[in-house]
């Protein structure tokens, strides 16, 4: 008889699909840095993208009222409330110019959920997805996860980290299933024109191929920038669009856990279809206080965005001022994705950087700041800093940061 061991050994205890996907980078050291915190160093993260406000009182209080309300207790449909989906509808046609049907909306476990969905629900295995990086940690993940296989096209501060079309049609073969488009982008900031847009939407109509599109930051633009929906440029790709987005970021509302895919509504139904079986309804409670959200005034909205747009500008002035740091200025999101490069390959207390991990893991230990190296969002030499926290916090961390890196030599 074989033991547990040697039955191991025969065996993979994990399967060889989830053995392969990577733990999220962005979460890992955000844990990383509140571990260090809870165990008393002064760490100031800029590792998560969370919104340092508290959810908007209005949206909270929706939330309370639900709780005592027992239709809540119990399943509600797997797609999500009827009338959540509607006003989803609606506030995307009020918000982006795209107009939709509830049927072409499903609710979800949160943005990440609405991210592998929307792969799972159109790829087959072995199908290609046009990537272009840096990207999001999650999307090679849920790409991989889906059966299909990340292209990843490279770009940099050039080109503000934008694509071209060239690029995208150097990188198109017969497998190529969908691109994915995020716009503005996590983990640059940067935000497509309207002219890029739809060059993209063209070129993607032209050849059949998918475009899944992230569009949860799309209330955080600044200096006049346009955060355009693709479907909306290109009406002739909306059948073959899949629009993702959520409250997270909009709403400060990371740990409610609703977001939601827009799509043709074959692709929904097929969508809900694998959501039924994957996790069912979303939380109710959480859906109401969507459902307030998504419904209400852009008020809290609008004095969230006037804070980030203040810390971007400090940000980028701060991170400018370090030598050997290239900082270009980001117009949306709340992040921003400096040129460490120049900084490799230096001697910092005793130590030599080589990498932007092995850079950003000096920082955290000597400076106590946490950032993410841009290894993670498929482009090294880089690192990622999200300036959704505190003025004081990010002045402070920034500032600290500055005096390590000034000792490279």
């Amino acid at each position: 008889m074989a033991t547990a061991s040697t039955a191991s050994t025969t065996r993979n205890r994990i399967s060889a699909r989830i053995g392969g996907i990577a733990e999220s980078a962005t979460l890992a050291v955000d844990a990383k840095a509140k571990a260090l915190k809870a165990a008393g160093r002064p760490v100031i993260g800029f590792g998560a993208g969370e919104p340092d406000f508290p959810t908007p009182p209005a949206i909270v209080a929706a939330a309370q009222a639900a709780c005592t309300d027992p239709k809540n207790h119990r399943y509600t449909p797997a797609a999500g409330l009827p009338e959540l989906r509607e006003a989803i509808a609606v506030k995307t046609g009020r918000d982006s110019g795209f107009d939709v049907t509830a049927s072409q909306v499903l609710v979800t476990n949160g943005g990440k959920q609405a991210v592998y969905q929307a792969f799972a629900t159109i790829l087959d295995p072995g199908d290609e997805v046009v990537l272009p990086a840096p990207y999001w940690t999650t999307y090679p993940e849920a790409i991989a996860l889906a059966g299909g296989v990340p292209v990843e096209i490279v770009t940099g501060p050039g080109s503000d980290y934008l694509p071209s079309v060239e690029q995208l049609e150097a990188a198109r073969t017969p497998r190529t299933k969908a691109l994915l488009w995020c716009s503005p982008s996590n983990p640059t900031g940067s935000v497509a024109s309207r002219e890029l847009t739809a060059a993209v939407g063209r070129w993607a109509a032209d050849n059949d191929v998918w475009v899944i599109t992230d569009e949860i930051y799309e209330h955080l633009v600044y200096d006049g920038a346009e955060a355009a929906s693709l479907p909306v440029v290109v009406p002739e790709i909306a059948d073959r669009t899949i629009v993702l987005n959520g409250v997270a970021k909009t709403y400060a509302m990371t740990g409610w856990r609703v977001g939601w895919m827009i799509g043709p509504a074959d692709v929904i139904k097929a969508a809900g279809n694998l959501q039924s079986h994957l996790s069912s309804n979303v939380a109710n409670v959480s859906q109401r206080a969507a459902l307030e959200a998504v419904s209400g005034p852009l008020d809290a909205v609008a004095e969230m965005r006037a804070a980030f747009d203040r810390r971007r500008r400090t940000i980028v002035e701060l991170l400018s001022a370090i030598p050997g740091v290239r900082c270009p200025t980001p117009r949306g999101a709340f992040y921003v994705y400096p040129d460490v490069g120049e900084l490799l390959g230096k001697e910092i207390r005793g130590t030599v950087a080589h990498t932007s991990v092995d850079l950003a893991a000096a920082i955290l230990e000597h400076a106590e700041v946490a950032v993410v190296p841009g290894e993670a969002f498929g482009t090294p030499g880089f690192f990622r800093l999200s300036y959704a926290l505190g003025d004081d916090d990010l002045r402070t961390g920034v500032t600290r940061m500055g005096e390590l890196l000034a000792e490279a030599r």
